[in-house]
């Protein structure tokens, strides 16, 4: 048997660390066995799924050395590995479902759903889909479909019995079926979920070695199942401990940095940051913290990996990215380094075109864009000292630029300077005045390149960072004083509008 692994990140959004750990063990899974590892893009959310952010997250990926054997952009004989290319295939195989009595037509309204969800919630019951639609006769769903009434497809699952997770790192895990949802495999829009174009996938793409994110054991049930329903073997399973933040939360980008564009604009090393990631939840049998792919890959044994919980560890990565600069470089290849992160110009030509016009001499330009390469400024309260706002004013604006930032899907100029304008409009605030803490917080000073811009250039994670820091140099939110500032912020216009 050929050892074959995958990794599968959906181009929502900036590339994840938490996408390069998952590839980076699949990856050495893989050399290990001298098998192959491939790359699939899962990109069935058609609304929020862009070319751009697929782009971004191979580029991120060949940045860290995680190279494919087939994927999109290499080929391979498994493919198409787009799965918005394989649309007819999940359909064929919904289809296959439903006439071998496994899955079924689902023709319950949005407005149903959610009044029974609250239903069971208001009785402290479990929350799932009741069943309603499981026992339609042939005719009436095929009259229902006829007259053009949206529907999607469910899975049949077992009311009665346990089924038995075997996962190479725990010992097996049992789930009841009662406590399992009868999944939608196909959506209104014809495409399919993640939990089908899964399974299906991986099977035809003769995947052996299924290792990923511990949050999905509870969906591994509706996986197994499927294999069952279909015939085929089930992937082994291993389910790796989460990237956590310091508090032991599940990593996050409200807490941390998570893209890996973050920590490439920071100044860290591609080596050092795969390297770092290797050591969240595993180590080199004669325990060396330094180490790079090809060495984790010879020694790779997954029974090393540890379940404790990896803290994602910022000051710990600094340490270990000192060391490669110290350790690997020479003083020429530190300057051919600084010169290629420094001196990009798909970056550099957006920044120098904000302070062109207001510059007299060369070394007027440094101290202009200084926060464009500089870690966040030093904040103090003082900092944010102001003839009209005060602290809780400025808190109040952090706290709301903050939230409506976070979930932002579109980032440049023109949307940013939009979404303020409503929060000063639902603030009453001058726009001078709100633009006032941002300008303190990300450049260090009340006077600064243009904001919006700037921020466009920066992008989300760096600014959410600059955002945090300054809202802790303030003196922080209490749980209390967070609460109520929410509720005030989910009154402000397009408040919903960004959520996601």
């Amino acid at each position: 048997m050929i050892v074959r692994t995958r990794v599968a990140p959906s181009p929502t959004g900036d590339p994840h660390v938490g996408t390069a750990y998952i590839a980076l063990f699949n990856l050495c899974f893989a050399r290990h066995h001298q098998g192959k590892f491939i790359l699939r893009i899962e990109d069935t959310d058609a609304v929020r799924s862009t070319r751009e952010s697929e782009d971004a997250i191979l580029d991120s990926l060949r940045w860290l050395g995680l190279d494919w054997d087939e994927g999109p952009d290499v080929g391979g004989d498994k493919g198409p590995y787009r799965q918005s290319e394989r649309t007819e295939i999940y359909r064929t195989h919904v289809q296959r479902l439903i006439d071998e009595g496994h899955a079924f037509e689902c023709f319950c309204s949005q407005e149903r759903l959610d009044a029974l969800r609250k239903e069971q919630l208001a009785q402290k019951g479990r929350v799932g889909y009741d069943g309603h639609c499981i026992g339609l006769d042939k005719a009436t769903v095929a009259a229902r479909k006829s007259s053009g009434e949206p529907y999607v497809v469910r899975m049949k699952v077992p009311q009665t019995g346990t089924c038995v997770i075997a996962d190479l790192l725990r010992d097996p895990v049992s789930i009841e079926w009662q406590q399992v949802d009868m999944q939608v495999l196909l959506k209104a829009d014809g495409l399919p979920t993640y939990h089908l174009a899964n399974v299906v996938d991986d099977h035809l793409m003769e995947i052996t070695h299924v290792l990923r994110g511990e949050e999905w054991i509870t969906s591994a049930p509706k996986h197994l199942l499927l294999y069952q329903y279909f015939g085929w073997p089930p992937p082994v399973l291993c389910h790796l401990p989460l990237l956590r933040n310091p508090d032991k939360s599940k990593l996050s980008k409200r807490k941390n940095p998570t893209s890996i564009t973050y920590y490439k604009r920071l100044g860290i090393l591609p080596e050092a940051l795969v390297n770092y990631l290797g050591m969240m939840g595993w180590t080199m049998p004669n325990g060396e913290e330094k180490f790079n792919v090809q060495q984790m890959a010879e020694h790779f044994d997954v029974e090393r990996v540890s379940l404790g919980g990896p803290v994602f560890d910022i000051a710990k990565l600094s340490w270990l990215n000192g060391r490669y600069i110290r350790e690997n470089l020479t003083t020429e290849q530190l300057l051919g380094r600084l010169v290629d992160w420094a001196g990009k110009p798909d970056y550099v030509l957006p920044i120098l075109k904000l302070v062109h016009e207001r510059a007299e001499k060369l070394s007027d330009i440094f101290p202009k864009v200084a926060h464009f390469f500089s870690e966040p400024p030093t904040l103090t309260e003082a900092s944010f000292n102001h003839k009209k706002l005060q602290t809780q004013d400025c808190m109040k604006v952090l706290f709301f630029v903050s939230r409506r930032f976070d979930g932002l899907r579109t980032w440049n100029a023109e949307r940013l300077r939009s979404e303020l304008e409503q929060i000063g409009e639902g603030t009453g605030l001058k726009i001078r005045e709100l633009l006032f803490p941002l300008f303190v917080a990300i450049s260090g000073q009340a006077v600064s390149t243009p904001l919006f811009e700037t921020l466009e250039i920066l992008g989300p994670d760096l600014t959410r960072v600059r955002l945090r820091n300054a809202m802790t140099a303030l003196g922080g939110l209490s749980k209390k004083a967070a609460e109520a500032l929410e509720k005030e912020y989910r009154q402000l216009p397009g408040s919903a509008a960004t959520e996601g």
